[in-house]
């Protein structure tokens, strides 16, 4: 049977293989992967061409990352409720932290020969917010759902990519200038995942 794995989580399962023999745990990964995001995050926040580039290479890191944990997990036997549970927090305080301090950082911004004044640092809110509470309700959609443990919903995907491919954008855009218009567009789409995922969750009662 073909692999129907997504690009990124069959190459995660190739580099985290010689892990399976060390004494590292999913759950130290699934750490380490916050710690980067939230690294990345204050970077952003600090609003400078230098910082923002750091940050956006320290984001996807960690986005690309967050495979490697369940992919050693299934390599070891290791999997368990505590590190379901613990990916999911660290995929929902990264991405809330994410546009949060890209708001922040956006704060002096302009686009289209428009200040944006103090809307970033709202929109990041506002966007951080659906994202941190995406989270729940995704935990609530694998319970309606009855899924496994150690499995979780998926994303839309086609040809080896799914929706959530799309942060990998976050590194090209930003080093290009292009991270105001990403934002203004990525900010209202999460929020707009947010009411979908509630709407979902809200129609399997």
């Amino acid at each position: 049977m073909a692999d129907k794995a997504p690009w990124d989580q069959r190459l995660a399962r190739i580099i985290v293989r010689p892990l399976a023999r060390t004494a590292i745990t999913p759950n130290q990964i699934t750490i380490l992967t916050l710690i980067l995001a939230l690294a990345g995050a204050a970077m952003f926040a600090q609003g400078t061409p230098e910082t923002v580039n750091w940050g956006a290479g320290f984001f996807i890191l960690a986005r690309f990352m967050d495979h490697f944990d369940g992919e050693l997990a299934r390599m070891t036997g290791k999997t368990s409720r505590l590190g379901y549970y613990l990916d999911y927090l660290s995929g929902g305080v990264s991405y809330a932290a994410l546009f949060i301090c890209i708001g922040i950082g956006l704060g002096n911004a302009s686009f289209a020969g428009v200040s944006l004044g103090i809307w970033p640092a709202i929109l990041g809110c506002l966007a951080g917010a659906g994202a941190f509470a995406s989270m729940f309700i995704n935990l609530k959609i694998d319970r309606q759902m009855e899924l496994e443990e150690g499995e979780a919903i998926g994303y839309p995907g086609f040809a080896g990519f799914e929706l959530e491919d799309g942060i990998y954008l976050l590194g090209p855009v930003t080093w290009v200038g292009l991270l105001t218009p990403f934002f203004l567009l990525a900010a209202p789409s999460a929020i707009i995942y947010t009411l979908w995922s509630l709407a979902i969750s809200l129609r399997k009662g």
